[in-house]
């Protein structure tokens, strides 16, 4: 499967099996398309007419040898089905359902994911270090032979829980030598309470660690407002500045969320560059269409546009040496996930769940709460493998109608689930707005890598 593509201005074309990527003049990309549309190149057609017979024959024999040779139109290899064997690599624990933070996008309900409005109990909002180490105990019973398990906590705002979070990540590595297990852990938070013992444990402790901001100060205070209604963008960046400084060469991300009021995102991530952040990711913000900031198709082209404009950008400041990487253009061609796992965008459900304060368990932190897709509680000990062998045998790309004929589908594995469901009802069919982003973003990384490899 070949998919050729136009981006700053200059032509690509990638051979989904082989993942070959090429940077093409006008002619060799006309000439891919026709054999794409007819298996062979008639240069007698009309879009032929005014190229000289010494470039047509030139272009024919490099696209021919390179056809020849099965680095393009390569046949489509045969890959075994994925299969659920019930172990878990990955666990997020929710450590906290408060929040100091009250953002207009929030898909958590303002971080406590109904559980308020579900119970008046507030001892419900934060998880207790029984359940964090019931939490962890499961994940060592049932990781098989996985050596290296992760762990992320998240909210709400775990920063509102930090003393178990402390108690979870000594206990875990506690078992770490007895188990043959190595824990990484992973804390995603907005920075509003970071302050310098919690950097000094983060840094020490976190694998990773995932900063929430929204670009421009403007941006960032239109969303996310304290409870109280204040801005909080000074404080959150002055907090984020310092840990990003302390954090020095470890893993870590500034990460945004661009909604229609911020359609021109490319200046919320020059913004953050500005600032000092390497290492940025913008989302676009997934919602209802009713939602007053939803993206919505007719928003399409502008973001398509957006994301080539930031590409620009990204290229030009690499290249004059001012180097900063955006998570979602910086794709690994050669050195990427084995076979198996490039048929899943996740693990949600089958490798990967989530646990509510509760104990309770789900398929992954967008499910929590959600009726119908609860697992078990590690509390209690139960645990249906019910809705996870559900999850592993349609939650991949060889079950998915629209991913087997997408040229997109090994950069993807078929998208978020949890908005599959929310938004189709059904695992098998993605979410449009989503796919349609997802796949001018990986044009963009595609361009950039061919370009900054040639």
């Amino acid at each position: 499967m070949i998919h050729t593509f136009t981006c700053l201005n200059r032509h690509f074309c990638v051979d989904t099996f082989t993942g070959s990527v090429f940077e093409l003049n006008e002619l060799s990309k006309l000439m891919i398309e026709a054999y794409k549309n007819s298996s062979f190149i008639d240069i007698n057609r009309e879009e032929f007419f005014s190229y000289s017979k010494k470039e047509l024959d030139e272009a024919l024999i490099e696209v021919e040898s390179l056809i020849r040779e099965g680095i393009l139109f390569s046949k489509e290899p045969f890959i075994k089905t994925p299969e659920f064997n019930g172990d878990i690599k990955s666990m997020c624990l929710h450590i906290s359902h408060a929040c100091n933070l009250s953002c207009g996008y929030c898909f958590a309900e303002g971080g406590d994911y109904g559980t308020a409005k579900k119970s008046e109990n507030t001892s419900l909002l934060h998880m207790s270090i029984s359940t964090a180490k019931k939490a962890i105990d499961f994940l060592v019973k049932f990781s098989g032979k996985i050596k290296n398990l992760e762990v992320d906590f998240f909210g709400g705002e775990p920063l509102l829980n930090l003393d178990v979070v402390k108690e979870a990540v000594s206990y875990a590595r506690g078992l770490e030598k007895t188990n043959n297990k190595n824990f990484r852990f992973t804390f995603t938070t907005n920075a509003l309470a970071l302050d310098e013992k919690a950097i000094e444990f983060l840094n020490a402790e976190m694998e990773h660690v995932i900063l929430s901001i929204d670009g421009r100060k403007d941006v960032h205070n239109s969303i996310r407002k304290t409870k109280a209604g204040s801005d909080s963008y000074d404080l959150v960046l002055k907090n984020s500045k310092k840990f990003a400084l302390a954090r020095g060469q470890k893993s870590y991300f500034v990460r945004g969320t661009f909604t229609v009021d911020n359609l021109d995102f490319t200046n919320d991530v020059l913004a953050l560059k500005t600032e000092g952040f390497d290492r940025i990711s913008l989302e676009p913000v997934v919602l209802d269409e009713a939602h007053s900031l939803a993206i919505k198709k007719e928003h399409l082209p502008q973001i398509f546009d957006e994301y080539e404009r930031l590409a620009g950008e990204y290229l030009a400041h690499r290249a004059k040496g001012d180097w900063f990487t955006f998570f979602h253009f910086n794709l690994n061609l050669y050195d990427g996930p084995c076979e198996q796992r490039l048929l899943r965008a996740c693990g949600a459900g089958c490798s990967y769940v989530a646990i509510a304060p509760n104990g309770d368990m789900y398929p992954c932190h967008q499910f929590v709460g959600l009726d119908g897709f609860k697992i078990g509680n590690v509390d209690i000990g139960s645990y249906s493998r019910t809705i996870p062998i559900r999850f592993g045998d349609k939650n991949h790309i060889l079950e998915k109608p629209l991913c087997k004929s997408c040229w997109a589908r090994y950069y993807c594995g078929g998208g978020c689930v949890a908005a599959s469901i929310k938004y189709n009802n059904k695992i098998a069919v993605p979410h449009e707005l989503s796919c349609e982003m997802q796949k001018k973003r990986i044009e963009c990384a595609l361009a950039i890598w061919a370009i900054e490899n040639q």
